[in-house]
């Protein structure tokens, strides 16, 4: 039997895990479920586990039968997010509020599927490390299980991760060397003003006015303040501010996040960025306090690691199942974090298939694509049983 067939036959198996992950999400930092699960499986399979890296993360010891000294890391995330679910399906979030609306469920249930089966089989030489990580989103838990000695402990000659991509077709694979996923900032401004009747708007100074025109300076930031061949997104998420119609505020709060691609677009943007808000408000009358957090670097795959992922979908899926040239996405990532650590990839499994997969993340009506299991865990053993010959 194949290694896609072994994965194949336990599709049924992994799909029970995808969707008892779904109906019980957890958010970052308390998947306490999920990741009892995960490390109870991982014992049961005779896996070494080390528990409470980065808080939740699990971590499973995996020896190969052949000896070996060189070690791989396989990554998968496991939260979920603060989303009411919409999709109606009999395996729907069954916490409100709570929903795997990015697909950390199937990952998990990919990881997994890989692990059971290396497990049974133990057809290579050295050791492989199953990273199941808590809070990916806006987190940073791979940074949490960084600073707690993951890579002191479990040190890793090249460490892989994987996620879902609707708007790809399945048994397609995104992967490339340099950029694969933006780096992400947070910022938050508080516009102050001076609180007045809002029959009298000029016995105070307006807040909400002043807000308002920050909103639309911002966005010269990228077309005015960045080189129109370079990439940058500025996208204001929430705005706060008054608690009556008849009264303008004394301040209003505009909360959002900054994504570039190059570590110098970066470095440049918070500059321009406090420069048109701190102008802006002053024109006004007004003033702002601003908070701006740096989160997640770009995550950049490396050429040798890209070259080994790419050669483990081709030996799984067929040489046309590599897709080398799609463009980087401006979606965050904190595997960047393992990435900064240590050598290694990250891909894009494709999870559209006829009238599934095809809903963006980050929906509420999202749902993971079960048909991508096999494929997805069939790419992890793949890359063991390649890189630990």
């Amino acid at each position: 039997m194949s290694l896609r067939q072994h994965l194949e036959a336990l599709t049924p198996e992994m799909t029970a895990w995808r969707r008892d992950f779904h109906a019980h999400p957890e958010l970052g930092y308390e998947e306490h479920r999920t990741s009892a699960i995960v490390a109870e499986k991982l014992r049961e399979w005779g896996i070494e586990v080390h528990t409470g890296l980065g808080g939740t993360g699990v971590v499973g010891v995996l020896r190969g039968k052949r000896g070996g000294n060189r070690a791989i890391g396989l990554r998968a995330d496991m939260d979920a997010l603060p989303m009411t679910e919409a999709t109606g399906l009999p395996h729907a979030s069954t916490t409100p509020g709570r929903m795997h609306a990015c697909g950390h469920d199937g990952h998990t249930s990919m990881l997994l599927g890989a692990a059971k089966y290396l497990a049974a089989t133990r057809d290579f030489s050295g050791t492989v490390h199953l990273i199941f990580q808590p809070a990916e989103e806006s987190l940073a838990g791979a940074k949490a299980m960084i600073d707690d000695g993951l890579f002191d402990r479990f040190p890793c000659d090249a460490v892989y991760g994987l996620h879902n991509e609707p708007g790809l077709p399945l048994g397609k694979v995104s992967v490339h060397a340099g950029t694969m996923l933006a780096a992400i900032d947070y910022f938050s401004v508080t516009v102050r003003g001076k609180a007045t009747h809002g029959a009298r708007p000029h016995l105070g100074v307006d807040s909400v006015v002043a807000a308002a025109q920050v909103v639309s300076a911002l966005q010269t930031v990228v077309s005015r303040n960045t080189d129109p061949l370079e990439t940058a997104v500025i996208s204001i998420g929430q705005i706060h501010g008054g608690t009556s119609d008849i009264v303008i505020p004394d301040a209003v709060e505009l909360r959002g996040s900054v994504r570039t691609l190059k570590p110098e677009i970066r470095d440049a943007m918070e500059p321009a960025f406090r420069r048109v808000v701190e102008n802006t408000v002053a024109a006004f009358g007004a003033t702002a306090d601003i908070e701006y957090r740096r989160a997640y670097p770009p995550t950049i795959n490396t050429p040798l690691e890209t070259e080994r992922a790419a050669l483990a979908v081709a030996t799984l899926l067929g040489q046309d199942a590599v897709l080398p040239d799609e463009p980087p996405i401006t979606a965050g990532e904190d595997f960047a974090f393992m990435l900064e650590k240590c050598p290694g990839a990250y891909v894009m499994f494709g999870q559209n298939g006829g009238d599934k997969g095809g809903t963006p993340v980050h929906n509420i009506h999202y749902d993971f694509n079960d048909d991508l299991l096999p494929l997805g865990a069939g790419y992890l053993a793949q890359l063991v049983e390649q890189e630990l010959k």
